[in-house]
């Protein structure tokens, strides 16, 4: 997994690395859904998890401006910050519903 060291970077950049690979998370995502409705369920299975793999990045960069909060070293919040939050986040539990949702419907042999 890559690691993201956020002590050198802007707070813009901070919510740029969360938005990238939340957003490649969940392009792969998607993706994996497709894969499954046309038959290719190992493929479908790969994409999950290196999504779970791109969400673990944006989680870090997310856990490491909470340590630095927690440090004494608050975080401006701007609107570009809460965008790359929300973008996580909303990512975070569409994963979760589509891994459940490909596994019933591989339960079921659909």
């Amino acid at each position: 997994m890559e690691k993201v060291d956020i002590h050198q970077l802007t707070n813009e950049q901070i919510a740029f690395h969360i938005i990238l690979h939340s957003g490649n998370a969940r392009s792969k995502i998607v993706q994996a859904i497709r894969e499954y409705r046309s038959g290719q369920i190992e493929e479908a299975e790969r994409l999950i998890e290196e999504a779970e793999q791109e969400l673990g990045i944006a989680h870090d960069v997310h856990f490491q401006l909470i340590q630095k909060e927690a440090g004494g070293k608050p975080t401006e919040i701007t609107l570009l910050l809460m965008h790359a939050e929300d973008h996580v986040m909303s990512t975070l539990a569409m994963k979760e519903v589509v891994k459940e949702m490909l596994a019933l419907l591989k339960e079921r042999n659909i």
